[in-house]
């Protein structure tokens, strides 16, 4: 009841990943991405303990296939499991568990994997691939987006979507964007409003952490000592 993507964008070298669900909250258990290393996928009976772990795999040096493998063999309870990762240099792999309920899928694409479970359609994932590869130069939050939305176009799951959600990470050890709907009728298209409003700010956002002084409504703007003024933001 889950379709998800990692993808990778080869111009910036961001990695991200969204993923949407029939249950609540599925940002806080499916999705592990860490700049410059890669990401994991971990769903159906979801175990979120093997995002930490294969995100640790994926820093150490193991690629994409090496992740998924050892992660399969460290559980006890594959058979359940639905996984993915992406490495650092674009690389894939994937694991359906024998136990993993139909319709169930995967896709692989250029810089990008997308898995799914109890699907309306084993084409749901290869439609979120193809539209993560649509515009390889666009955003990758943008990318990112338009394959959930076109994962959800193409059928989706069995029942209605219920929570929805986004990371994209950069050269920082912060997420540069980490959006989550936990709970709503439309999920998707929320997360996409939030997108569009997040995305032009993550420049500012960075430079309140990396560079205060230069940052709007910091020391040398607004009111002396960085408090910011009226309608100026503090966070």
């Amino acid at each position: 009841m889950t379709f998800s993507l990692l993808g990778r964008c080869a111009r910036t070298g961001q990695i991200g990943a969204a993923g949407a669900t029939s249950d609540i909250g599925v940002g806080a258990r499916i999705q592990h991405v860490a700049g410059g290393v890669g990401g994991v996928l971990t769903q159906h009976r979801t175990d979120p303990r093997l995002g930490p772990r294969g995100v640790a795999l994926l820093r150490s040096g193991c690629g994409a296939a090496e992740t998924v493998a050892a992660l399969v063999a460290s559980t006890p309870h594959e058979a359940w499991r639905q996984l993915a990762a992406l490495d650092a240099r674009g690389g894939t792999a994937h694991h359906h568990g024998a136990r993993v309920k139909r319709e169930r899928g995967e896709a692989h694409g250029r810089d990008c994997v997308a898995i799914g479970n109890i699907l309306s359609s084993e084409a749901v994932p290869a439609a979120m691939v193809r539209a993560f590869e649509a515009d390889p130069a666009a955003p990758l939050g943008d990318r990112l987006v338009a394959a959930l939305a076109a994962g959800e176009a193409a059928g989706g799951e069995h029942g209605p979507v219920v929570s929805a959600a986004l990371e994209v990470h950069g050269e920082h050890s912060f997420a540069l964007a980490d959006l989550r709907v936990d709970r709503a009728a439309d999920p998707i298209a929320e997360l996409a409003a939030l997108w569009r409003d997040y995305a032009p700010k993550i420049d500012e956002f960075v430079l309140r952490a990396t560079d205060p002084d230069r940052a709007r409504g910091g020391a040398s703007g607004g009111v002396p000592g960085g408090v910011p003024g009226p309608g100026e933001a503090a966070a």
